[in-house]
């Protein structure tokens, strides 16, 4: 049932790479929405927020029109930087990090709202400068939320369908993820495989999920 493992290996690549970005630029935003004040912070927090209700196959395309090989943005990339997002895996990346950002992002907002100001206050009087007190103070108390956000985003990420379609295609070898892969198997009626990597992907993502679970914030984690 397993003796085609290479989808399900580049799912976990996929959604590893995603979810690396998704922190990276997840963490300053949430910070951002949660702590500061600024016109049009309802509407940014709106968009940031926008592709968890929006099908995934209108994402993929609103990402095209930006990293599209004629699209201003893919045209630049690939013309100065020799980077095509489309039709290779790390287009797979972008599509998947941007479906799954919004799963990191409210969990994230909500920790760091959860955290008391007064406990930072506290920290600066005691001499600690603002990166200190983010990761002395901040990031500690806020862990628990960050956590599960991120196992959120890559239990999405890992079976991210329509946007990874639109932008990377479904290249075998090359950009065909797990999900891909179970589509095109259950379209020439090879359910033996479909079954493999749809108990492959299943089983990843409910440890996700359990692993979230236990990293909610308010809850303690149980042995």
């Amino acid at each position: 049932m397993f003796d085609d493992l290479g989808p399900l290996w580049l799912s976990l690549k996929v959604a590893t790479a995603a979810t690396a970005g998704v922190a990276a630029l997840g963490v300053p935003a949430a910070m951002a929405l949660a702590r500061l004040r600024f016109p049009g912070k309802g509407l940014a927090a709106g968009v940031l927020a926008l592709p968890l209700v929006l099908p995934p196959t209108v994402v993929g395309y609103l990402l095209l029109q930006v990293v599209g090989r004629r699209a201003w943005l893919g045209e630049w990339l690939e013309r100065t930087l020799g980077v095509a997002l489309v039709f290779h895996w790390s287009g797979a990346v972008l599509a998947a990090a941007v479906t799954a950002f919004p799963l990191f992002l409210l969990p994230a907002r909500g920790a760091f709202e959860a955290v008391d100001p007064r406990l930072e206050d506290a920290a600066r009087l005691l001499g600690r400068g603002e990166a200190s007190v983010f990761l002395a103070v901040t990031l500690p108390l806020a862990w628990r939320g960050l956590a599960a956000g991120l196992v959120l985003a890559f239990a999405r990420a890992l079976g991210d369908f329509g946007a990874t379609m639109m932008v990377a295609g479904d290249i075998p070898g090359l950009t065909q993820t797990a999900s891909l892969a179970i589509y095109d198997a259950v379209e020439v009626g090879d359910s033996r495989r479909a079954a493999g990597l749809a108990l492959g992907v299943s089983s990843l993502s409910v440890a996700a999920l359990v692993i979230a679970q236990r990293t909610l914030p308010g809850r303690e984690a149980r042995p």
